[in-house]
């Protein structure tokens, strides 16, 4: 936990006024981020659950790694200031909602449908807003789910509720994620023009080889469901997850959920 000198000495850096201000509630200000630690830890125990149980039900892991943050003070008040907010725990709690962070790091895209919409159908998760990054990739490329959900936590004092960003990524989107966000900061770049062109060329042949993968999952677990087959003429299979249709992408049962909640 940060001490009162060094929280005011990342404030001061960012010459905002409201300095005494932030000191007088320094002790709230710790309390609140307490509550939101304690909102990752209840998405992380689900997520588990879930990862467990499906892993028993169809004998492998659709979570590969769970990353966890919590905003840092210079990074928060960043923000206050840049949308105009006055540095107030009221002024935090109703702006500012990736203050707890949770990434999910899947082997496949169709498990990223399925874990979000396994989450989402728990009646305590209540999702406020999504932003599906994988059907409408950003401008760079950048390819994830974002979910800002509503979760309870249960304190001596009673029950709040607390805001989760929740990212949902495969193991490639977030490699170029990685790569990205490094490259994207070094203030020494050249040719940005040609690196940018290239990284969205990455990204595109990074989601082929994400898609494809799903594809030969999905013919191997067919197999292995039927080692006889009824023919001897290969069948389509209609199992395998087909992801780029018509519009960009065809809807699993659990994207067309997501997509039902978010109003799309």
């Amino acid at each position: 936990m940060m001490n009162e000198r060094e929280i005011l000495s990342q404030i001061q850096a960012l010459n905002i006024d409201q300095v005494e201000e932030f000191n007088d509630f320094r002790a709230e200000y710790e309390t609140l981020m307490m509550e939101y630690r304690c909102a990752i830890m209840e998405v992380e125990t689900k997520l588990n659950v879930l990862n467990s149980e499906f892993a028993m039900s169809h004998n492998r892991n659709p979570i590969q790694t769970i990353k966890s943050r919590l905003k840092q003070p210079k990074s928060l008040l960043a923000k206050l200031k840049r949308k105009q907010i006055d540095v107030s725990i009221r002024g935090i709690e109703e702006n500012i909602s990736d203050i707890a962070g949770v990434r999910i790091i899947c082997s496949f895209p169709e498990d990223i449908y399925a874990i979000a919409d396994l989450l989402l159908h728990q009646d305590d998760i209540r999702m406020l807003e999504i932003k599906d990054y994988i059907k409408h990739p950003k401008e760079s490329g950048y390819r994830s789910l974002h979910l800002i959900v509503e979760v309870p936590i249960f304190l001596s004092t009673g029950k709040k509720l607390r805001k989760v960003e929740i990212q949902c990524r495969t193991i490639a989107m977030d490699f170029w994620a990685s790569v990205e966000h490094q490259l994207k900061y070094n203030k020494n770049l050249k040719n940005t023009e040609q690196i940018t062109r290239e990284l969205k060329e990455c990204a595109d042949i990074i989601t082929s080889v994400d898609f494809r993968m799903q594809e030969l999952r999905g013919k191997i677990a067919y197999v292995e469901s039927k080692p006889e087959p009824e023919t001897k003429e290969e069948k389509k299979d209609e199992r395998i997850f087909k992801t780029y249709e018509d519009d960009g992408m065809a809807m699993g049962s659990s994207h067309d959920y997501l997509r039902s909640l978010a109003g799309s």
